[in-house]
């Protein structure tokens, strides 16, 4: 049976730490619990009012009690589905955490996701989030989406290429944004050597431990994001904040005649347009270290926005508000959160 919980303290949940309450948080550990629940009228009138799902709460920020339904998976498992000579199938409960499923893999010498290592996220969230880091992202190596589909109570497996995945973005945060519970996620991991290392301070990083092996590059990975980035159990915080914009190249290019250390990216598939660094634009205008009352910028990573102690959801938003206002001002660029505000 699932497990119903009442009046939640959400800052036990989310990473930002921020209080706000939930009236009841539902927890599922299995494909069926959850059908059978979603099927009960206790499910229905659960989900005829306000719901929203979460995983391990990196990538949300409440700025208000939710006066509704949490669903959350604990389903856990690693199961090995395809072996061949040259990849490794993988299918992975939704409630598994991210970085335990990334150390699974290059403790095995696969291939694939070592890039994104300590990325705080559930696998259900690296799906819908598309989560990407160092060149890399979770459509990479994503082959299929299973889920159970609301308006049927039946369960379907998406092949990634129906998964519309874009740069923090799918079809799980457009079309079945509130149509679709994700359960699970099937991987498919190389066995031949495919490093990614052109992308920031990687390559010297690995090349400073003459490690090429997947787990030597996820310790690199690891590495660089220790030194960068606040461990959340003692500063709370979301990760990286906010996207970078996908430009026209037009513009990106007058943005870089006026700015020339700005850094920009190619966009795979997309030879019009570049991608900026949010980071460099906030960095610029002196924000990194700052506070705005009790959330604050991380002073070693200006994409991050961090709870100074006691912040509500509402100061880390006003903080938020206030740098995108002032980016627009200075480089005409409008920026968004990556983080699922509510």
């Amino acid at each position: 049976m699932v497990r119903i919980s009442e009046n939640i303290n959400l800052a036990e949940y989310t990473s930002f730490g921020a209080h706000a309450t939930a009236t009841r948080m539902v927890e599922w550990s299995t494909t069926n619990e959850l059908l059978a629940y979603l099927a009960s009228d206790e499910g229905k009138e659960h989900l005829s009012d306000r719901w929203t799902i979460l995983g391990e709460g990196c990538n949300t920020l409440f700025t208000k009690d939710f006066l509704g339904t949490i669903i959350r998976s604990t389903a856990k498992g690693i199961t090995i589905t395809e072996e061949s000579a040259e990849h490794t199938t993988i299918r992975v409960a939704a409630g598994e955490v991210w970085d335990d499923v990334v150390a699974w893999s290059t403790e095995r010498g696969l291939w694939g996701m070592e890039n994104l290592s300590a990325i705080p996220s559930s696998v259900g969230a690296s799906a819908v989030q598309n989560i990407g880091a160092y060149g890399t992202e979770a459509k990479d190596v994503i082959e299929s989406v299973e889920v159970v589909m609301l308006d049927t109570l039946t369960t379907e497996n998406i092949p990634s290429s129906k998964c519309k995945f874009g740069y923090r973005e799918s079809i799980f945060k457009e079309e079945l944004a509130g149509k679709a519970i994700i359960t699970a996620v099937t991987y498919r991991l190389s066995k031949s050597a495919t490093p990614r290392l052109d992308y920031g301070t990687l390559r010297p990083e690995v090349e400073r431990t003459g490690d090429y092996t997947p787990q030597g590059i996820r310790n690199a990975v690891r590495a660089i994001r220790d030194s960068k980035l606040p461990d959340p159990k003692k500063i709370g915080n979301a990760g990286s904040f906010f996207k970078n914009p996908i430009l026209p190249r037009e513009q990106v290019e007058r943005l870089k005649a006026q700015y020339p250390t700005m850094p920009v990216y190619d966009v795979a598939e997309e030879s019009d347009k570049l991608k900026i660094a949010t980071g460099w634009m906030i960095d610029s205008l002196g924000w990194k270290g700052k506070a705005l009352g009790r959330a604050g910028v991380h002073a070693n990573q200006a994409l991050v926005l961090i709870n100074l102690g006691g912040a509500t959801g509402e100061e880390v938003m006003a903080l938020a508000n206030r740098i995108c206002g002032e980016v627009k001002d200075k480089f005409g660029v409008d920026i968004s959160p990556e983080v699922n505000v509510l």
